[in-house]
């Protein structure tokens, strides 16, 4: 047998099997959450439904003026954790707090949940970020953001054993935004990619699509990203056309596994060239919109991750989402273990 045709070894054959099921890098943020009105939106001048980013004036403005608060621990990466955890998967998140009351509420609550999270913790005068969430009476959710420490997430601080310990490597849109987490989120594909990890990537929101919309092509052309979630606005925003079927065949063919959700309309998914899709999952009443894409998010990886169908993830994708937004706040109420067994029976 010459050289040339002698086999050649698969690294990611030598490499150990993977102790965690998902690790994720996200913002880690408080979630402040209020009933509002339309007027009140009008009165600070904010987008219906959408997210934007403030800084530390108008967060501290915005707060003073809101009606009564929740505060929750939030972060769209961390909620799917959230959801993984409670759909019994184990997991790690990588994100920054400050060394302040809010950073220590949101590191409570995520060991709590049972996840590891050892990112060391930021000194100074940038405070944990938080997220203040106006909820009007039609369910749908304002999001006004202030990222405060969690968009300096360096590079120094991501562990990159536990990143190569888990089976999907999980990476938040939003948080692509600032240069710091940025960088640490490029070399965390590396490092997952070179033990042989898979890639899950959440698009978030159009206004982070519109920033950095050639990132997420060029990831996306050079097979970076083995599984991606948008919503329907989403795709066609990435894809630049307004045609969801087009923006969808667009990318069907160099994402393994793609996947979008329609709100009332249910979600698709591409897997291996193949269209599945899924109905809504009925709510009886919808309270918050919070959280929905992060907990559908949820339910398809922990049904991926058991080897269940298209179909099982999109439909247990699907339940999550329904169950998150039938209350207040982007984490589970119910206990989606329970769900699952009754959905799977």
């Amino acid at each position: 047998m010459t050289a040339s045709s002698a086999p050649q070894e698969n690294p990611a054959a030598t490499l150990p099997a993977a102790t965690l099921d998902v690790v994720a890098i996200g913002n880690a943020i408080v979630d402040v959450l209020a009933r509002s009105d339309d007027a009140f939106l009008a009165q600070h001048a904010l987008t219906k439904g959408g997210m934007q980013l403030i800084d530390a004036a108008m967060a501290e403005t915005l707060y003073a003026d809101m009606p009564q608060a929740k505060e929750i621990s939030g972060g769209s990466a961390a909620n799917t954790l959230a959801g993984l955890a409670a759909l019994g998967k184990k997991c790690g998140f990588i994100g920054q707090v400050n060394d302040d009351q809010l950073g220590a509420v949101f590191a409570h609550d995520v060991h709590a949940l049972g996840i590891r999270f050892d990112t060391p913790v930021m000194h100074g005068e940038v405070p944990t970020a938080r997220c203040l969430i106006l909820v009007t009476p039609d369910a749908q959710r304002t999001m006004n953001t202030f990222l405060g420490a969690s968009q300096f997430l360096p590079e120094a601080a991501v562990d990159f054993d536990l990143i190569r310990s888990a089976k999907i490597l999980y990476l938040e849109g939003y948080l692509w935004d600032p240069e710091q987490p940025r960088a640490a989120m490029r070399a965390a594909i590396d490092a997952a990619r070179g033990a042989g990890r898979k890639v899950a990537f959440t698009l978030s929101d159009n206004f982070v699509i519109d920033r950095h919309r050639a990132d997420f092509i060029d990831l996306i052309d050079n097979g970076q990203i083995d599984i991606l979630f948008s919503n329907e606005g989403e795709i066609q925003s990435l894809a630049q056309i307004d045609d969801f079927e087009k923006a969808l065949a667009r990318f069907a063919d160099k994402v393994p596994v793609l996947v979008s959700t329609r709100s009332e309309k249910g979600a698709v998914a591409i897997v291996d060239g193949v269209r599945h899709q899924a109905p809504a999952a009925p709510v009886g009443q919808i309270v918050d919109t919070t959280g929905a894409g992060d907990l559908f998010a949820a339910g398809f990886l922990a049904a991926h991750i058991d080897g269940r169908s298209v179909e099982d993830a999109l439909a247990l994708g699907a339940a999550a989402a329904a169950e998150v937004i039938s209350h207040w706040g982007a984490r589970p109420e119910a206990d989606l273990g329970v769900i699952r067994d009754a959905l799977f029976a």
